[in-house]
């Protein structure tokens, strides 16, 4: 397994329990390669996120992929940025 690979599964699992402390239950989307990673749900939405370590970002032609996917009116789509040596991510809300 290429340390790419373990580094990003690291970061979607800290992800889901950043999540599940804040009260959203969340599940990886794993082998799907889909256009998100993490999925979480609450009592207010659904919280479709794409998780990033690293100084890795979203591309534009991705950000327009998310942009374009359809959704329920009380979902988000999140782009979870994880630097190298933080507690916390980055979160950006795409509109």
């Amino acid at each position: 397994m290429n340390t790419n690979y373990r580094k990003g599964r690291a970061r979607e699992w800290k992800t889901i329990t950043v999540l599940g402390r804040a009260g959203w239950p969340a599940f990886r989307t794993a082998g799907s390669h889909g256009p998100f990673d993490v999925f979480a749900l609450g009592p207010t939405g659904v919280r479709l996120i794409q998780v990033k370590s690293g100084s890795a970002r979203l591309s534009p032609v991705d950000r327009e992929k998310l942009k374009g996917l359809v959704r329920p009116p009380n979902a988000t789509l999140e782009v979870w940025r994880w630097p190298d040596r933080r507690r916390e991510p980055l979160i950006e809300v795409v509109t």
